[in-house]
C-alpha cells in the first residue's frame, strides 16, 4: 500500500530534521527566553502575577478558539486565579466545564517535570469532556478511542467534504501511543523547545482520543515549554499566537502529515510563530515596566477621572486625545476636562502634541 500519511511511512516515527537549518532560529527563541526570564524578574510580586494570570487565560481561552470553542474568559481568569492563590475582585465563579480546563493547564505547566503517563492523559481528557460528551454526540472518555470507523479530519459541507487528515486504526492506537509515552519521558539531548514541537505534531498525528486532540497536543506543548523555561509560570502564549496564525497552523499541519519523516519545515514554523509570541511578550512586559516607572515618577493627586484616562493612553487609547473625548469618555463637562487636562500638563503627566489643526491634541510626557 502506497504511504499517504506520515505514520505510514516504513520508519514511522523515526523523525529526522536538519539542526543546522533550525539552529539559527532556535538560538534566537532561547535568546528571547532568557531575556523574558530576566524581564519578568524585574516585575513587583503583584504585576508579575498580573501577567501570569492574563497570559494563562489567554492560552486557555484562545486554545479552545483553534477548534472553534468559545469559553468565557472572566471564568477563565477566575478559575486560573484561585487555582494560583491569585487575590480577584469582581469576576464571575467559573463553571465545573471551564474549571476542568483550567486544571488541565495548571497541572501541565505547575507539573511540567512530572512524567506524562496514560493516566495524566486521561485525567486531562475527562476535565475537557466532563458529561461524556462532545456537543450532543457521547464520546469514549478517558480512554483511547474505539471502533472500526476511521479517525478523520474532514471540511466542507455533506456530499462535498475534503479529507484533510486520517489518523492510525483505533486498535493500533495503544502502541502507537506507547511508543509516543516512552520517547517523551526519556531523557534525550533535545533541546525542549524542539520537544515540545516534535510532541505536539505526533501526539495531534496519532489522535488518540475521540476528540479534545488539538488541545491536549498543545497543552502537552506547554509542558514542554514549561520545561525549556525551568519555570512553571508562563508569561508567553504559544496558543494564542498559533489562534492569529489558525489558517497557517492548519496548512502546515496538513502538509507535514501528507509528507516524509524529515519534519524540519514544521520545526521551522513553528520556531518562528514561538518567536513571534515571544516578541509581542517582550514589548508587551517592556510596557508594563515603562508604566510602573510612569506612575513610580508621576506620584501626584489626581482625580478618578485623570487617573482613568492617564490608564486608557497607557492600554491603547483610539485616536488623538482632545478635550471633547475627554469630556465623553468621563462624563464631564468641556470646562472640567480641560480643567483636568491643563492640571496634569502642570504635573509633567501630559503634554501637547506638536501636531497642528483645529482641535488641540495631548499625550503621556514619556
Amino acid at each position: 500500500m502506497k504511504a499517504i500519511y506520515i505514520w505510514q511511512q516504513k520508519d514511522w516515527p523515526n523523525f529526522i530534521w536538519d539542526n543546522t537549518q533550525l539552529s539559527y532560529k532556535l538560538g534566537n527563541v532561547r535568546n528571547l527566553q532568557g531575556k523574558l526570564v530576566g524581564k519578568m524578574s524585574m516585575l513587583g510580586f503583584d504585576l508579575q502575577n498580573n501577567a501570569i494570570l492574563d497570559t494563562l487565560t489567554a492560552d486557555i481561552t484562545k486554545s479552545s478558539e483553534i477548534e472553534g470553542e468559545i469559553l468565557n474568559s472572566d471564568q477563565v481568569r477566575s478559575s486560573v486565579a484561585r487555582h494560583l492563590g491569585i487575590e480577584t475582585e469582581g469576576l464571575p465563579e467559573a463553571d465545573h466545564y471551564v474549571d476542568g480546563v483550567v486544571q488541565l493547564m495548571i497541572d501541565a505547566t505547575q507539573n511540567y517535570a512530572q512524567p506524562l503517563t496514560n493516566e495524566r492523559l486521561f485525567n486531562w481528557h475527562a476535565a475537557l469532556f466532563p458529561t461524556g460528551r462532545s456537543g450532543a454526540y457521547k464520546i469514549t472518555v478517558a480512554d483511547w478511542r474505539q471502533g472500526s470507523d476511521p479517525m478523520q479530519v474532514i471540511s466542507g459541507a455533506m456530499g462535498k467534504e475534503k479529507i484533510h487528515y486520517q489518523a492510525p486504526d483505533s486498535d493500533n492506537v495503544p502502541y502507537q501511543m506507547k511508543l509516543f509515552l516512552d520517547w517523551v519521558n526519556d531523557e534525550q539531548r533535545i533541546d525542549p523547545v524542539l520537544k515540545a514541537a516534535i510532541a505536539h505534531l505526533w501526539f495531534v498525528t496519532i489522535h488518540p482520543f475521540d476528540d479534545g486532540n488539538g488541545r491536549i497536543a498543545r497543552t502537552i506543548m506547554d509542558l514542554f515549554l514549561a520545561r525549556a523555561d525551568e519555570m512553571p509560570h508562563r508569561f508567553y502564549s504559544m496558543s494564542a499566537e498559533i489562534r492569529k496564525q489558525r489558517k497557517e497552523y492548519y496548512e502546515i499541519l496538513e502538509k507535514t502529515q501528507k509528507g516524509k519523516l524529515d519534519i524540519t519545515n514544521w520545526l521551522e514554523w513553528f520556531l518562528d510563530c514561538l518567536n513571534t509570541a515571544l516578541l509581542d511578550t517582550e514589548k508587551t512586559i517592556s510596557t508594563i515596566l515603562q508604566k510602573a516607572a510612569f506612575w513610580d515618577k508621576h506620584r501626584v493627586p489626581m482625580n478618578e477621572r485623570q487617573i482613568k484616562m492617564v490608564n486608557l493612553l497607557w492600554d491603547g487609547f483610539n485616536g488623538k486625545l482632545t478635550s471633547s473625548k475627554w469630556g465623553k469618555i468621563t462624563k464631564c463637562s468641556a470646562d472640567t476636562a480641560l480643567r483636568d487636562i491643563q492640571d496634569l500638563i502642570g504635573k509633567g503627566v501630559l503634554r501637547k502634541t506638536n501636531e497642528g489643526g483645529r482641535s488641540t491634541n495631548y499625550e503621556l510626557a514619556l
